[in-house]
């Protein structure tokens, strides 16, 4: 049996990488770790609550003592990392937070791995500690074509009616990083600890960078569940600027379906020490030749889906209108344009090939697709919605969990 822990699991994603890791590896012994700060909330995950492979762990990242001794009681053989402070907005009133969770919560995780993995017979063996970051720590790339332009890739996720790219240049997996956000210097900060430990210490690491993801159980201070909510209450719709700014948008189911097969298919090469001791000893397969440098294996995540904020509320705004039986778009004059934060970054653009071609993996939903089901979701659980932004998920944690 594999013990795997996953942090942040009461999260959005990680949620929804919680759910599938369950139901598809019975198996499996899945530990949900969470701190349940504002944004994680049990209620995700009722469907999945009772499952004999399931255990819930409240407990903070930064905690190191608590998750070292949870290693060795529980003999985890991986992690999947998620926890983290993920709000931008928040992150410039607040930086503190942020480097403290973001950057010393993960250096804790990676130290008690370490410590507990290292004292085992068997080492690293069979051993995985899978960081998920953000496109955020690339920076910004330069909107070229505000006008939009044909893009050089296709794929499923990629919108049947508004199919395209605002500049030539994308991300790829060897973009310097260049953090402008205390949100994205803290990811990026991680993501070196992550490779750090990998380097140094031979931990089998891995880093992905996700692009903007969207779905179900996302907590509404992000962009679509804010709009959907506002929308269903005829309430302002706070647009930054004119809403010109550009994002990669990836349905949150597709991203746990990558994360499950990088963290069970990834190749992780060997540090360059012994590497290059063991450098003549066997051939490679194509995969592993492209890891032969020594590095963490880091692959990119999006949906090959670029939007303007303001397309992609006007999407939003027919959808909901629609489903709720009123005049599609009639409810456009809710849009209201805001001043913009200093520091926001105009055009982020995500390039997945290496992911497709090294392991297969492509989004399943075109976007108009997945924004319908998201929206469904939303209306059809609107006591979720409440919930979570009155507290009420809080007294449902004490009457479920405070006795077990």
């Amino acid at each position: 049996m594999k013990n795997i822990v996953i942090t942040g699991g009461a999260g959005f994603i990680g949620s929804h990488v919680v759910r599938l890791f369950v139901n598809k590896y019975p198996e499996y012994h899945i530990i949900n770790l969470d701190k349940l700060t504002y944004a994680g909330n049990l209620a995700n995950l009722k469907d999945i609550e009772d499952k004999p492979n399931y255990k819930f762990v409240k407990m903070d990242i930064c905690d190191f003592d608590s998750f070292l001794k949870l290693m060795q009681d529980e003999h985890v053989d991986g992690i999947i990392h998620l926890a983290a402070e993920s709000h931008v907005d928040r992150s410039i009133k607040d930086p503190f937070t942020f480097a403290h969770t973001n950057v010393m919560g993960t250096l804790s995780l990676l130290q008690a791995a370490k410590l507990y993995w290292e004292s085992l017979p068997e080492g690293y063996e069979g051993k995985r500690f899978y960081h998920i970051s953000t496109d955020e720590v690339y920076g910004a790339l330069e909107m070229t074509h505000p006008e939009g332009i044909e893009p050089p890739f296709t794929t499923r996720a990629s919108s049947g009616k508004h199919h395209l790219a605002y500049g030539e240049k994308f991300f790829v997996e060897t973009t310097k990083y260049n953090p402008h956000s205390p949100y994205s210097a803290s990811k990026a900060s991680s993501d070196h600890f992550v490779r750090a430990f990998h380097d140094t210490y031979g931990m089998p690491t891995i880093v992905t960078n996700c692009s903007n993801n969207y779905g179900p159980y996302q907590f509404p201070e992000k962009l679509i569940p804010l709009f959907i909510n506002n929308i269903r209450h005829r309430k302002p719709l706070p647009v930054y600027g004119k809403g010109e700014n550009v994002r990669d948008w990836l349905y949150v189911e597709d991203h746990a379906r990558a994360i499950d097969l990088i963290f069970h298919k990834a190749y992780i090469a060997e540090p360059m020490e012994q590497r290059e001791q063991n450098q003549t000893s066997k051939n490679l397969n194509s995969a592993e030749s492209r890891q032969r440098k020594g590095e963490c294996p880091t692959y990119n995540i999006g949906g090959f889906n670029e939007w303007k904020n303001i397309d992609i509320i006007k999407v939003v705004i027919r959808t909901v209108d629609r489903l709720l039986g009123r005049k599609e778009g009639e409810d456009m004059d809710l849009i209201t344009h805001v001043t913009d934060r200093k520091g926001h970054d105009m055009r982020y653009a995500i390039d997945s090939t290496k992911l497709q071609k090294e392991l297969g993996w492509e989004p399943s939903l075109q976007f108009e697709e997945g924004i319908e089901k998201t929206v469904r979701w939303y209306l059809d659980n609107q006591e979720w919605m409440d919930n979570v932004t009155s507290g009420d998920y809080q007294k449902y944690y004490e009457s479920m969990y405070k006795n077990r």
